[in-house]
């Protein structure tokens, strides 16, 4: 059984590998360059294919790499042992992991005392900063790579708190574009059909949230045939979706017709008691957020008691009227708790900005305060030409002429 789970998890590695070809490109270089050399890198990330090519690419480069994931249930057990007996990767991570398990595996990967650490969702940044403070002296700089953690080192910077430079990945224009919206839209549904085996088309489909992860849920909803709608606080987002063409309407009315609802705003407790109680009968819950809090556990087992498993990855919650409930992946994020992740496509994108934003923080970051910086532009496009090139596409270019008039001021014809 091991060798079956270990050839398996190869395959899956190099199936990633092929289909990379952005990040191969970086690849090259960087091996050649040699920008990397000797840096210690611990990298907290869902341990999957995409991300094991990742961290390959780095240790390919010269750096010393240990990886954890970032979420209790995302790893791909096939994808971590493949990384530890066929490629001698450290990596610290099973899928189920309990709460102590999961944060033993944080800190065995800051055991190596980095020099740079690779996040997403800020855990791994945020124990730096709290129980293992006496490695900051070593951090040069981190880069972050979901909307979550964004939000809290943000947070940390405004009250002074972070320690280090950190570059925000998931604000490159290369990342949330695509990452977030044709990524999270694609793997959503994976992660639903996956756990489920249900029909989308004819439901009414709640979308919590019009970011672009919500924008990415509800356009391939509405490819389904879904009814698709829309739940939001920010009237301006909310005027989208509506402009979108899809219903728009507190969760409270949503919760009450609501065949699925999937959430995807990095709050909590989108989905709380009050919903619950007026919960549609058999409604089916999911959330593509990164922390398993939106929705809200703790009222459903108030109202439900402890649900039963009636599939792999789904629980059935039973309230005392008689009506039902499921949750896919016990709230956890669905694309990789249910599913494989996003396609390797999109993340070929978002991990050649890792790559290219760890390089840059190599050569700067002692120019660099510690603060949240964007993806410097240059990297952006950068990796957009190389994903032109990849794809067989070529676009056309300004002329002298052109790029003179566009910083002009005088001629208007």
């Amino acid at each position: 059984m091991v060798d079956e789970l270990l050839e398996k998890g190869v395959r899956r590695l190099e199936w990633a590998r092929d289909h990379m070809g952005v990040l191969k490109d970086i690849r090259e270089r960087l091996v050649k360059e040699r920008t990397l050399e000797g840096l210690k890198v611990g990298m907290a990330l869902h341990v999957e294919a995409k991300t094991g090519i990742l961290a390959l690419t780095l240790a390919e480069a010269g750096a010393k790499v240990r990886l954890a994931s970032c979420n209790p249930l995302s790893t791909d057990d096939s994808v971590s042992l493949a990384l530890r007996e066929h490629y001698g990767l450290e990596v610290f991570a099973k899928k189920g992991e309990n709460n102590e398990e999961y944060y033993a595996n944080l800190n065995s990967v800051l055991d190596m005392r980095p020099d740079f650490v690779i996040d997403d969702g800020a855990d791994l940044i945020t124990i730096l900063h709290t129980t293992r403070r006496d490695l900051l002296k070593n951090v040069k700089g981190g880069n972050e790579e979901t909307t979550t953690g964004v939000v809290r080192l943000r947070s940390m910077a405004r009250e002074g708190k972070l320690e280090f430079p950190v570059i925000s990945v998931n604000d490159a224009h290369m990342k949330f574009m695509f990452d977030n919206r044709y990524g999270t839209g694609q793997s959503t549904f994976d992660g639903f059909m996956n756990a489920t085996n249900l029909l989308i088309a004819g439901k009414r489909f709640v979308v919590a949230g019009y970011g672009w992860c919500g924008r990415g849920i509800a356009m391939r909803a509405k490819g389904f045939g879904a009814n698709v709608i829309v739940t939001e606080v920010d009237p301006v987002r909310a005027i989208e979706a509506k402009m979108d063409g899809f219903e728009v309407m507190p969760m409270l009315d949503a919760a009450k017709v609501a065949d699925i609802i999937i959430t995807a705003t990095g709050n909590k407790d989108i989905v709380r008691e009050e919903h619950l109680k007026v919960l549609k009968d058999g409604a089916v819950m999911g959330n593509s957020g990164h922390f398993d809090n939106e929705v809200a556990k703790p009222a459903l087992e108030k109202m439900a008691g402890r649900p039963q498993r009636v599939r792999e990855a789904v629980d059935q919650y039973t309230f005392a009227d008689g009506r039902k409930a499921y949750l896919i992946a016990e709230g956890r994020l669905m694309n990789l708790a249910a599913g494989q992740g996003h396609p390797v496509e999109i993340m070929d994108m978002s991990f050649s900005i890792q790559a290219l934003a760890l390089e840059h923080l190599a050569k700067n970051h002692s120019q660099l305060k510690p603060q949240v910086y964007n993806v410097p532009e240059e990297l952006d496009q950068e990796v957009a030409r190389t994903k032109l090139k990849v794809m067989g596409v070529k676009i056309d270019s300004l002329t002298g002429e052109q790029r003179k008039y566009l910083e002009g001021w005088q001629e208007g014809t």
